[in-house]
């Protein structure tokens, strides 16, 4: 796939950026060359390789799944307005 500059400008008015000739340019060879990329990747042949969750081989150090704050509901509510049954009340805004 290659882009004309025609498209680049295409593009560039549906995104609302504005760009200057030399840039429509230099957006042409930039967004051909990620095109080439991308068509050079899908010619790989992947079948039978499993998907990687990250690119280097690593093992993540797990923790326990435990609270470690302390529940400070209490305090922050203190400081509320209004709270009931530990809600916080608000004003109603729309009739």
């Amino acid at each position: 796939m290659s882009l004309s500059t025609d498209d680049v400008r295409r593009i560039a008015r549906l995104a609302r950026i504005a760009v200057t000739e030399n840039e429509v340019a230099e957006s042409q060879i930039q967004l051909n060359r990620l095109f080439g990329l991308i068509e050079e990747m899908r010619a790989i042949d992947t079948t039978g390789i499993a998907p990687m969750p990250h690119p280097q081989d690593m093992l993540l150090r797990l923790r326990d799944d435990v609270a470690t704050a302390a529940n400070r509901r209490e305090a922050f509510q203190a400081a509320a307005p209004a709270v009931e049954n530990g809600l916080y009340l608000v004003p109603k805004v729309i009739e």
